[in-house]
């Protein structure tokens, strides 16, 4: 049986952002199939005891800024620390790759939610205007007079809404989680695990 990866991501979150290179080259490395889920973080920290970053306390916003500025380092992605447009609105973006991954194809969804973290976190871009997201899906190499007015229907706000309860179900409570059968691995910081787990078949 071929792996298989279960991908959560918030479209606003830099952990996300510092992964998706490395999450789609593990997945191309080992075969493993990889299925994109741009969830409702807030819904999810509300079910799961978790506080949205601007309710969280002084110290751990004060670290998640040192620990964002070590792994810039670490890793030479040129992210800004603090984007201008941060937090962008999430779910236009969200749903044209839920639109993409249910009419397009897995790859297509991933490509454009890669391109939409980058715009965020390196290039300063406002993720949730029309325009800008428009200019990112032509940049993924999809066609945005198809897959804006698409993504605009309901359905996919919905579908939104029901994998974001399916993910509370299942464990989810972070951003990114990376998902193999029974075993959650959450942030980026994980990806060595989630190779050592796809190396054992």
């Amino acid at each position: 049986m071929s792996l298989h990866i279960d991908y959560y991501v918030s479209l606003n979150s830099p952990w996300t952002h510092l992964g998706a290179a490395r999450i789609e080259a593990l997945a191309a490395r080992h075969g493993a199939s990889l299925r994109i889920w741009p969830v409702d973080f807030g819904s999810i920290f509300a079910g799961s005891g978790g506080l949205p970053l601007p309710k969280r306390s002084p110290q751990r916003q004060a670290y998640r800024l040192q620990e964002l500025a070590r792994w810039r380092e670490h890793l030479g992605i040129p992210i800004q620390i603090r984007p201008k447009h941060f937090p962008a609105s999430e779910l236009p973006g969200a749903c044209a790759v839920i639109a993409a991954r249910e009419t397009l194809g897995d790859a297509p969804a991933i490509r454009l939610a890669h391109r939409i973290l980058k715009a965020l976190w390196e290039e300063e871009q406002d993720t949730g205007e029309e325009a800008v997201l428009a200019r990112l899906v032509t940049e993924a190499g999809l066609d945005p007079a198809t897959l804006l007015p698409l993504s605009r229907e309901p359905r996919w706000a919905a579908m939104r809404e029901q994998d974001t309860q399916a993910a509370l179900a299942r464990g989810v409570f972070g951003a990114p989680s990376y998902v193999i059968g029974e075993d959650i691995f959450w942030g980026q910081d994980r990806l060595e695990f989630v190779a050592k787990r796809l190396a054992r078949g």
